[in-house]
């Protein structure tokens, strides 16, 4: 659906005045080395995301061991990301991405290896699913801290509009597709490619210009992890706006768990779409992302950073609401391609009003703390509209959802405001 201070660029002389950020020079090509690293790891991701399950179909006919494989790879997200938030604060963010990426291929390097010698088992697919979450969360959260580090102020609405495009393109639409493609040639060739993408995107991390360990006037952070998670979360609850970001990115990223875990349910009974026409919903999702990702720029100028993102309210509760209305097709992926788009929408604001109000050595527990609201609030959604589904119907499910999105407009209205979003940005930019 989804940063701060910078550090001192290679070549610089002198070093930084305690208590004070040193300047950094900026590379433009740090954007485009960003945008391909995100691009071909999440493509990787989202392969991970059907080759792991699909193999543990071969296993067992067990819906609840295959479900767990699923479930393994996205848990990381309730477990650790406060705690990774504490890491990306800490030390050097490349080099968390440089190790996110050297777990991943030790981890597919092993079910390769597995599945070479026709020894998989259930428990190495949820002990690699675990694996490759964690280092998903490092990964993703020290992607996001790393913009206002290598990007300057000018640059980062561009920049967090293609890595926000790219990571939904590739991670929840692509990647799936191809995992799919690569599954029909073999497990093996599957996990073999992706260990290709992986290691793509560590080499290309090499081109990034700059250094990118957070910066704080200590040299050592006080408290304990506990503390300085602690201090984290109530960092974002005492800034009104980001709360209010927070508390609405739960209930839309909720909305979209529900979809994506019934939709399959209702395409297939109740709109009776055979595969390729339940293809066309999903490309519609993702197609919306993509404009969104292309657009952000010119419907900001055009309408102003808060309409921008309270379209991805009226985006969100479109994508619930028509599977409630109607069964056809083209309707129900409008709706789709709407909150496609308004996702991105409110990504790549909500990223930039966080890369002005946040300081750099609090960015890390910031948006670890920020994805969970997201990520964790994912299977919450989809848990929830499982059990309204059973009990109520799959329309009135998805009903409440939309309604649950309406309900945020008048908060979001009330604390969104022209003065609040002036306020942040006049805060200086993190240079």
């Amino acid at each position: 659906m989804d940063v701060a201070t910078d550090q001192p660029a290679h070549g610089t002389v002198a070093g930084p005045t305690p208590g004070k950020a040193a300047p950094r020079d900026h590379s433009s090509r740090n954007t485009a080395v960003l945008v391909g690293f995100t691009a071909i790891t999440n493509l990787a991701d989202g392969v991970t995301k059907v080759v792991l399950p699909l193999m543990a179909t071969a296993l067992t006919d067990s819906p609840a061991q295959v479900a767990g494989v699923g479930l393994t790879l996205t848990l990381p997200w309730l477990l650790v990301a406060l705690h990774v938030g504490v890491l990306v604060d800490r030390f050097d963010r490349r080099l968390l991405l440089w190790l996110a990426d050297g777990a991943r291929l030790l981890v597919v390097g092993a079910l390769l290896l597995l599945a070479l010698s026709d020894n998989v088992t259930v428990p190495a697919l949820y002990a690699g699913g675990l694996a490759l979450g964690v280092a998903e969360v490092v990964a993703l959260t020290s992607a996001a801290a790393l913009v206002p580090s290598a990007v300057a102020p000018a640059g980062q609405e561009r920049a967090n509009a293609w890595v926000a495009g790219a990571e939904t393109a590739c991670n929840e639409f692509c990647g799936p597709f191809v995992g799919g493609l690569l599954v029909a040639a073999g497990a093996s060739v599957a996990l073999g490619w992706t260990a290709v993408g992986y290691l793509i995107g560590t080499l290309i991390l090499i081109l990034l210009v700059g250094r990118f360990k957070p910066q704080s006037d200590d040299m050592r952070p006080a408290g304990s992890v506990n503390q300085r998670i602690t201090e984290g979360l109530r960092f974002l609850w005492q800034q009104r706006l980001l709360r209010l970001m927070a508390l609405a990115l739960t209930v839309l990223s909720a909305c979209w768990g529900a979809w994506l875990a019934l939709m399959p349910l209702l395409a297939t009974t109740l709109m009776h779409l055979d595969a390729r026409e339940y293809g066309i919903l999903l490309s519609a999702l993702g197609a919306g992302g993509l404009v969104g990702a292309l657009t952000v720029t010119s419907v900001n100028r055009l309408l102003g950073r808060r309409w921008a993102m309270f379209a991805d309210l009226l985006g969100t509760a479109a994508m619930v609401a028509t599977p409630v209305i109607t069964t056809n097709l083209w309707v129900v992926a409008g709706g789709a391609f709407l909150g496609g788009m308004g996702g991105i929408l409110w990504t790549v604001n909500a990223r930039t009003i966080g890369q002005r109000l946040v300081p750099d050595a609090m960015f890390g527990r910031y948006n670890a703390a920020a994805r969970l609201f997201s990520w964790g609030a994912m299977p919450l959604g989809a848990g929830l509209v499982g059990v309204l589904a059973e009990w109520f119907g799959m329309r009135t499910a998805f009903a409440v959802f939309a309604v649950a999105t309406v309900l945020t407009i008048v908060p979001f209205l009330r604390t969104v405001t022209p003065a609040a979003l002036a306020e942040a940005d006049a805060v200086p930019a993190h240079d």
